[in-house]
């Protein structure tokens, strides 16, 4: 982040002791295994490395202190204390009185206090915008009369009324600055902010000084064009952060509310946070499992797809285990709880992809490097200057001086960065593209690995029939007629797979099996479909017609009691343009590796048909994770690209990572951006402008750099004036702007977003099933 400060828009509390309520602290503090807590804060005001740098250091100087890990990017803490030892209010209060504002990381907390922020950082920049248009007319009337001349008394009214309009932006609009550069001082890490606020502040003050005393120049203009500039980046920050739930606020929501306890006297609703080791829980249909169990009744078919990213549901048999989040779709099943609350799965991947987060390598922006060094030559070269001056002409010391500030204010090395990002993101944006996260682009460019989930990323989750085989007499036509009357009224994701064939004909005494298949009569003759298993089940079925082969790909088999009718190869629709955005990678040196949690033939094909691209099948979510760790081990820069929340590991310890807009809202929320497009070929277009972005980085950085240096002995030898010194700064600032607006005329790249997919609302509301419906007894087909 190049220049960042805080926007606290709601006061500290007076007692900090109220957080350490039970009630309270059981929403965001969880015990480790050696007795310690760990608490997840919100803090509000870090907003770079030296943020981060300043509490842990203050912190882990405390007695009772184990550890404490803060993010400068999402601004979230794990705080590791001995409660013997020292106590969660004085730690918070400490955390207060170093000018942070820490908060317990919980839903409603957090997104209260994203949604005031970013109605502050709004309020601030409309201040802004509206005071420097008004300064910036009267600026242009002073100038021309310094030229053309003008009555004094007019000139004298209009440094006032500059002087009224700028005060407020300078103060209002300008104050997170302030606060920065303040903050900066204190830790002794010198940040952007510290130039800004020397730039604003003494352009500010040297204007008021000469509108006292009716001399000199003023550079209202300057100070408020400024902070205008960077509050509207500031405004772009908070608005992501409202858009962007948090990957805890998104796990939350893969639970239901409630849970239906079963006791001796029927059934008794209860928040999911009551429930008990060894409760009963009865879990209607379309509702996901609140806890971590083993089921209870005959059977049931799950939807482990927030787990696995499998899409089918999987059957499972009593005393399986299942897993809290996961969806129930079948008929209503009993389980028994074993983990609740922090000790689920869930829990436990939530925690992963934090700490995921936390090992992310550190961010340090371009600018920030240089600008730590520029601040500290600057001060020194301005000191020395006001040094020399006083021996040579004391009556110009302050002209000159200023001058100098002025002159190599960092205003074009300050915008050089954000101007650039905020152009480049908002190309990518239209072209559907989503940018949430800070320094994305500039890892983009450097992706020379990306690892591709399948299942919804490479394909898009319409099943369809690949491939027919039958048995010698039985017409093709004829076996996807009676498939297609056996499946019309099933429920089941590969039943989609057969309804676009059509029949004419009727099944009747239809009998699902989970895990199995259907069974039914047409025209006076039992039929099967299903597994191989199921459709021999009883009936003999054997291989004598040579239907049965090693997989590549799911198989369906028909069935009557004389044996296999045909074989239905069933495969995923692979995603339209992911060939092209394989080889459009490729070509210009990116590898893609695919990562599946599905089994090895599909994944096989899928790969053979986009190239032989590398793959791995069968891998958890910690598998991916590890994946990626491997890669960055050899020096990789690594992008992945998923949509499920088994993806969201992966994607919070990639480099950079990338969620399928139509995928899941905790993917989206683990993801450094958001893909809208149905199509894949569009995505190399977003790696595309990211190296432009960062090409044009460095010629800004490069131009406001020269421009200092050739500046800045103009000033220190006293031939530039301040007005000369701040027209100079405008103008290196318009050029950088100039060179950053290139990005948003390049053309539209083909395989753009032209269908962009709305957020993950539909996804979010068709997870979030009711919980209130009564449970019924589950019942065998």
């Amino acid at each position: 982040m190049a220049v960042s400060a805080t926007v606290d828009a709601l006061p500290p509390p007076q007692n900090w002791e109220v957080f350490e309520r039970p009630a309270i602290m059981r929403e965001f503090v969880r015990t480790a295994d050696d007795g310690s807590l760990i608490a997840d804060l919100l803090v509000h005001g870090v907003t770079c490395a030296a943020c981060t740098w300043s509490i842990e250091t203050t912190l882990n100087r405390m007695d009772g202190v184990i550890s404490i890990e803060v993010n400068p990017v999402t601004t979230r803490a794990e705080l590791r204390w001995n409660p013997d030892k020292i106590r969660l209010a004085d730690l918070l209060r400490t955390i207060s009185e170093l000018n942070f504002r820490p908060m317990p990381f919980t839903d409603k907390a957090t997104q209260d206090a994203a949604e005031q922020n970013r109605r502050v950082a709004l309020r601030r920049l409309l201040v802004a915008g509206l005071g420097m248009m008004q300064v910036t007319s009267y600026a242009v009337a002073m100038y021309a009369g310094a030229f053309q001349g003008m009555d004094p008394e007019i000139e004298y009214f209009l440094r006032l009324i500059s002087l009224l309009v700028a005060t407020p932006i300078v103060f209002y609009s300008g104050a997170p600055f302030f606060q920065g550069a303040w903050r900066s001082l204190q830790t002794r890490h010198p940040g952007m902010d510290l130039p800004v606020a020397l730039a604003i502040g003494g352009a500010w003050l040297a204007s008021v000084w000469n509108t006292w005393t009716n001399g000199g120049e003023v550079y209202f203009d300057s100070a408020t064009m400024f902070v205008f500039f960077l509050s509207g980046t500031r405004y772009l920050e908070a608005a992501g952060r409202y858009r962007a739930l948090d990957l805890t606020h998104a796990l939350a929501q893969q639970l239901p509310c409630t849970a239906l306890r079963l006791t001796s006297d029927g059934q008794e609703e209860i928040g999911v946070m009551e429930l008990e080791s060894g409760d009963r829980v009865c879990v209607p249909a379309g509702v996901a499992f609140p806890a971590d169990g083993v089921l209870c009744t005959a059977n049931a078919r799950i939807d482990e797809s927030m787990l696995t990213g499998e899409s089918l549901p999987v059957a499972r048999q009593r005393g399986d285990s299942v897993i809290a989040g996961t969806v129930n779709t079948g008929d209503s099943a009993e389980i028994r709880v074993q983990k609740t609350g922090p000790d689920t799965v869930l829990a436990q991947i939530g925690r992963l992809v934090t700490r995921a987060g936390r090992d992310r390598p550190q961010l340090v922006e371009l600018t920030d490097r240089i600008a730590s060094v520029f601040v500290s030559a600057v001060i020194i070269v301005a000191c020395l200057t006001a040094m020399v001056w006083w021996q040579l002409d004391a009556d110009r010391v302050f002209s000159v001086v200023l001058s100098v500030l002025v002159v190599t204010c960092p205003c074009a090395l300050a915008l050089a960065t954000p101007a650039a990002f905020t152009v480049a993101t908002s190309r990518l944006a239209r072209d559907g593209f989503l940018v949430r996260r800070a320094g994305s682009l500039q890892r983009l460019a450097g992706v020379d690995r990306i690892v591709l989930d399948k299942t919804g990323t490479l394909t898009d989750n319409n099943l369809r029939i690949s491939s027919i085989a039958t048995r010698s007499g039985v017409h093709e036509s004829d076996a996807r007629e009676l498939a297609a009357a056996l499946e019309a009224g099933s429920a089941h994701p590969i039943a989609r797979a057969f309804r676009s064939s059509g029949s004419a004909r009727t099944a009747t005494q239809v009998i699902t099996t989970a895990g199995g298949g259907l069974q039914g009569s047409i025209d006076g003759h039992t039929y099967r479909i299903g597994n191989l298993r199921f459709v021999g089940e009883n009936w003999g079925t054997g291989d004598e017609f040579g239907l049965v082969t090693d997989a590549e790909s799911r198989r369906i088999y028909l069935a009557d009691k004389q044996g296999l009718l045909a074989r239905f190869d069933i495969e995923e629709n692979l995603r339209v343009g992911a060939g092209s955005m394989i080889a459009a990678l490729k070509a210009s040196g990116i590898e893609a590796i695919i990562a599946s949690g599905d089994q090895p033939g599909p994944v096989a094909v899928l790969a053979a048909k986009l190239g032989e691209v590398d793959w791995q099948a069968g891998m958890l979510p910690e598998d991916k994770l590890q994946l990626v760790r491997e890669l960055q081990a050899q020096q990789h820069k690594v992008a992945a690209v998923g949509d499920g929340i088994n993806d969201s590991p992966v994607l919070a310890g990639a480099d950079v990572s990338i969620a399928m807009g139509s995928g899941t809202s905790i993917a989206q929320h683990s993801a450094d951006c958001v893909w809208l497009g149905s199509r894949l070929d569009g995505l190399e277009n977003a790696f595309a402008i990211a190296r432009q972005t960062m090409r044009v980085v460095r010629q800004n950085l490069a131009w406001a750099l020269g421009y200092n240096l050739l500046a800045v002995p103009l000033a220190v030898t006293g031939n530039i004036e301040p007005w000369m010194a701040a027209l100079g700064m405008s103008l290196s600032s318009v050029v950088v702007m100039l060179n950053a607006l290139r990005l948003g005329r390049s053309r539209r790249q083909p395989g753009t977003a032209t269908d962009p997919l709305p957020a993950a609302a539909a996804t979010d509301s068709a997870m979030a099933a009711p919980t209130s419906a009564c449970c019924t007894k589950a019942t065998a087909q």
